[in-house]
């Protein structure tokens, strides 16, 4: 079962998840970001892209053939991940990923309008109700809550 962290209020959801996606690809890690739709993928292809002149997260959509050798994945909806990026997601969709068990880690980003926060309330009872373990981290100082 996967460990649930929840980042809330963040100004700006995508410019979090390139972070995020960042630091965890300097850590190693395999990274699926899921978005709710394939225009948001494309703003966050985009936005890696741009995100640190010096720096490059390789990423690719999901179903890319280079999918299984690049660190960083985008899809959308219900995009299946392969088994060899099941370490962490982010999610920036409004509804439960459909495969969450499936990671160590599933981070949800939060925005800070109602029509935001409200689905993320729906997901942290969902995975409460799981009994999976929850961390709270304020988006804005990026600390635990």
């Amino acid at each position: 079962m996967p460990r649930v962290q929840f980042y809330h209020d963040a100004p700006d959801r995508v410019a979090l998840a390139c972070e995020l996606a960042a630091r965890a690809y300097a850590g190693g890690r395999r990274v699926a970001l899921r978005t709710a739709d394939a225009a948001h993928a494309r703003r966050i292809d985009q936005a890696l892209w741009n995100f640190e002149q010096l720096a490059f997260v390789p990423h690719v959509m999901a179903d890319s053939p280079l999918a299984g050798e690049t660190p960083v994945l985008i899809g959308h909806g219900d995009t299946p991940v392969p088994q060899s990026h099941q370490d962490i997601l982010l999610n920036l969709g409004d509804d439960l990923p459909p495969d969450f068990q499936a990671f160590r880690v599933v981070v949800e980003i939060i925005g800070q309008s109602e029509a935001e926060k409200a689905p993320g309330r729906l997901r942290y009872k969902h995975y409460k109700a799981l009994d999976l373990p929850i961390q709270l981290f304020d988006a804005v100082r990026r600390e635990a809550m």
